[in-house]
């Protein structure tokens, strides 16, 4: 029990697979967002069926966040989406995530809230891990931060001065002034909780920075250990999240008669919406043996997953079966974007050797695009026993 308190309070678990979290899903929302560039006014916007009046008494009722109830001018849903566009891709490349996922969760939400009609069960997905990134250290490794600080610490190493991070300090500025504007507008922003939320985590970034620069000690590392604990809580949180949705989607199922006589598959490849590619759908369709094995197949694979968890091999297994099944949703319905949301939850569970092979052969694969030889290896996750660089406000 001590060596699990030690590991928990010690050390932020999984920084390869929330970084992998951190990616799909920023890269998930940043290409629906551009495909839907040009009908964005109809999705969102004013030129949409669900107009902002609507929207607003709806939100008035249930109380959901979105910054578009601020003004109904064009001007300002420009704004926001422009914003979530950026914060999607800053949040992508891992730059300054602590500050970019507070942004990237309201442009998620402030959307997805302001029509309501307009989403399906990945912008489910999407909007509820939008929420826990915000408290998940996800630019531990594959970011821009990770590369800022593996530089930091080789200066450090050759006894150069610290370089003054003015971008950190800045964001916090900016932020704080958004919040304060964000909290002006409370009334209509909706819950309360969402907005302390905000500002206790705009307080801990100030309080951290002090921390590192004047108390070093034992209150930097009572810090560390609360945001190891939050870190751990979350990911966990996500975790029990992807058990539930495939628990629940698969207990539903085993409801249906059409999933119990083994033909639900075949009445959606027989809907012109969800046949991109018709002669597919009509070549799958055509096999009696195929559907039967097809249907039962992703009940038992959605009842059984969360039970796996306890044997490693039989969840690997699965796992990929479940990723390949939404490869299939992707190409064989024409769902890709809910399919890459499922597929970047799925990867909480990948092992981490694999992706530390997947990194190392990632990077051989850029030199050799780029002709050049390795600089070094890649930053991995801080142990416990190492003293992590200076932070700033956000960075």
């Amino acid at each position: 029990m001590a060596r699990a308190v030690q590991r928990v309070t010690a050390t932020a678990l999984g920084p390869y697979q929330t970084a992998v979290v951190r990616i799909g899903f920023s890269l998930t929302w940043l290409l629906f967002l551009l495909r839907e560039l040009p009908h964005r006014h109809e999705l969102y916007g004013p030129d949409g069926p669900w107009s902002w009046e609507m929207a607003r008494r709806l939100i008035a009722d249930n109380h959901a966040f979105s910054v578009l109830m601020w003004s109904d001018s064009g001007l300002w849903f420009e704004i926001v989406y422009g914003l979530a566009v950026l914060s999607s891709a800053l949040m992508l490349l891992g730059w300054r995530t602590r500050a970019v996922s507070v942004v990237f969760m309201a442009g998620v939400l402030s959307l997805q809230n302001r029509s309501i009609f307009m989403g399906d069960g990945g912008d489910n997905v999407v909007h509820l891990v939008a929420l826990y990134l915000v408290l998940v250290r996800c630019g531990q490794v594959w970011s821009l931060d990770a590369r800022r600080r593996a530089r930091e610490a080789r200066e450090a190493d050759l006894g150069r001065p610290a370089r003054r991070d003015v971008v950190g300090p800045l964001l916090w500025t900016v932020l704080g002034v958004l919040l304060l504007v964000a909290t002006s507008y409370s009334p209509v922003t909706g819950e309360w909780w969402l907005i302390v939320l905000l500002w206790a985590l705009w307080a801990a970034q100030a309080l951290w920075w002090l921390a590192c620069r004047h108390a070093p000690g034992e209150p930097r590392t009572l810090l560390d250990v609360l945001a190891n604990l939050t870190h751990n809580a979350a990911l966990l949180v996500i975790m029990a999240e992807v058990c539930l949705i495939y628990a629940t989607a698969g207990w539903y199922k085993i409801q249906g008669s059409r999933w119990q006589d083994g033909t639900a598959l075949y009445y959606p490849l027989k809907l012109d919406y969800f046949s991109p590619w018709p002669a597919v759908s009509d070549l799958l369709g055509s096999s009696a043996l195929m559907v039967l094995l097809l249907t039962y197949g992703t009940v038992a694979v959605q009842v059984a997953f969360p039970f796996t968890l306890f044997n490693r091999k039989v969840k690997n297994v699965l796992l990929v079966a479940m990723m390949l099944e939404h490869a299939g949703i992707a190409v064989i319905l024409g769902l890709p974007f809910f399919s890459l949301a499922m597929i970047s939850a799925d990867a909480v569970f990948l092992p981490t050797a694999f992706l530390v092979w997947l990194g190392s052969r990632a990077e051989r694969g850029k030199d050799r695009l780029l002709a050049r030889r390795p600089a070094g290896a890649m930053p991995g996750p801080r142990r416990a026993d190492e003293d992590e660089p200076p932070r700033t406000l956000v960075g």
